[in-house]
């Protein structure tokens, strides 16, 4: 499956498994919402989590994103970067997490309320450059 194909399937969904690996060499897989913008996939994620650990120590990962049924799927993998944890409501972590929250869900009640939660959950932005894709999508 060519690459572009895979990035449109996934860019059409916003649910997936995100699977990084753990120091054993083993997988760790982990339920994400994430978005697609200008090829790369943007996940929020909290600082004390596993798959964040792991990225640090190893800057790949897959995503697996479910098709329409059990036997159609896509995997894209790729090269991970993390964005630095939000420390201020102000900060551009805060307002990269702004902009990925209004791409999956639009607009907040209350941003100031939002961005105070992302400082306290220590948030950050995973975001996958897939090189490489599979999978099969129907005919």
């Amino acid at each position: 499956m060519e690459l572009s194909e895979a990035l449109g399937h996934a860019a059409s969904d916003r649910k997936g498994v995100l699977v990084t690996i753990k120091s054993d060499g083993r997988p760790q897989l982990s339920n994400i919402f994430y978005a697609v913008t200008d090829g790369v996939v943007s996940i929020s994620v909290t600082d004390t989590r596993a798959k964040v650990a792991n990225l640090r120590r190893d800057p790949h990962a897959s995503l697996w994103v479910p098709g329409d049924d059990f036997f159609h799927y896509v995997v894209l993998e790729g090269d991970v970067t993390l964005s630095g944890v939000t420390t201020s409501p102000t900060d551009e972590t805060a307002d990269e997490l702004v902009d990925l929250y209004r791409s999956l869900e639009g607009e907040h009640d209350d941003w100031a309320a939002y961005r105070s939660a992302m400082v306290d959950d220590r948030r950050l932005v995973a975001r996958l450059t897939p090189t490489h894709a599979y999978g099969l999508w129907g005919s």
